[in-house]
């Protein structure tokens, strides 16, 4: 596979500023901000509105999803995300980087460019470091909001890359496919609460905490990087392979970090622990914290 076709799910922020410089942000270029943060911690809206990379576009996780469903941040339908992304003036044709203000560099912009690919998205980047390495180097910030020029978007699931409930039960017995969590280690041995609920993992996962594969300064590490600590789990990237964590978003950070490496199909179980612990039933949930009660 080309390695120019692979450092495309990537954009640097030298790059993406000199495409804001020379006036590319439009119909063929959209960025979008799809920071979002804890309620009580911090305000993304509020943060977008005061200073953002000029011509982006604030892509909510709250209103992109669906509604219906108990548990956070599940995909919306195919109609909901194609008049959402529409309405942010992005076209099949449409060359999206997706970028958040997390201090850790990157950790919402990798869902929101799962969420595209999900939907036959193809041209979708993720900002290499993010907009806390954007203000670093130096580049232009802006309080203006521009309104894009609505587009027509055309979105289809793609299902290989979204794993249901379903799937995961019957892959505990079948082991189809390879699973990885990639929560911090804590909650993935059930030592520690997971944002309320009780901890732990499904049977047969591997952990690898998301920022494992994130630099001191919020960047993606090397492909060659990236490869070994794979191999250090025992992951097989030339087989299948599944991501899960806590609500559907770390997770992506293992599928980008794939992608990276040039396995293109690793799937998302998008319900994560939040669906797992209120479905499973109780010898599906692992945690060292029951077993040492027991």
């Amino acid at each position: 596979m080309a390695r120019q076709s692979l450092s495309r799910a990537l954009v640097t922020a030298s790059w993406l500023a000199e495409a804001v410089r020379a006036g590319r942000v439009g119909a063929g270029l959209r960025v979008l901000d799809a920071s979002w943060y804890p309620p009580k911690e911090r305000n993304a809206r509020q943060e977008f509105k005061e200073r953002h990379i000029p011509g982006a576009s604030f892509f909510d996780i709250e209103e992109c999803r669906d509604k219906s469903s108990p548990y956070d941040f599940m995909l919306p339908s195919e109609s909901h995300f194609a008049d959402y992304g529409g309405g942010l003036g992005v076209s099949n044709d449409t060359h999206v980087v997706v970028y958040d203000g997390d201090e850790v560099g990157t950790f919402y912009a990798p869902r929101a460019w799962w969420m595209f690919r999900a939907f036959g998205h193809k041209e979708v980047s993720v900002l290499n470091g993010g907009f806390k390495n954007w203000v670093k180097e130096g580049h232009p910030v802006t309080a203006e909001v521009t309104q894009p020029t609505p587009a027509v978007f055309k979105a289809r699931l793609n299902r290989a890359l979204v794993k249901t409930f379903e799937e995961m039960v019957q892959n505990v017995s079948s082991l189809n496919f390879q699973v990885v969590d990639s929560r911090p280690e804590g909650r993935f041995r059930g030592t520690e609460l997971d944002q309320g609920l009780e901890s732990g993992h499904i049977p047969g996962a591997v952990n690898i905490p998301f920022h494992s594969f994130l630099s001191e300064t919020g960047h993606e590490k090397s492909i060659e990087e990236i490869q070994e600590i794979f191999r250090e789990k025992k992951v097989d990237l030339s087989k299948p392979l599944t991501a899960t964590c806590r609500k559907g978003v770390t997770a992506c950070q293992i599928a980008l970090a794939a992608f990276l490496c040039g396995k293109r199909d690793v799937a998302v179980y998008d319900g994560s622990w939040s669906e797992w612990f209120h479905r499973a039933p109780p010898h599906y949930k692992v945690s060292e914290l029951k077993r040492s009660k027991a």
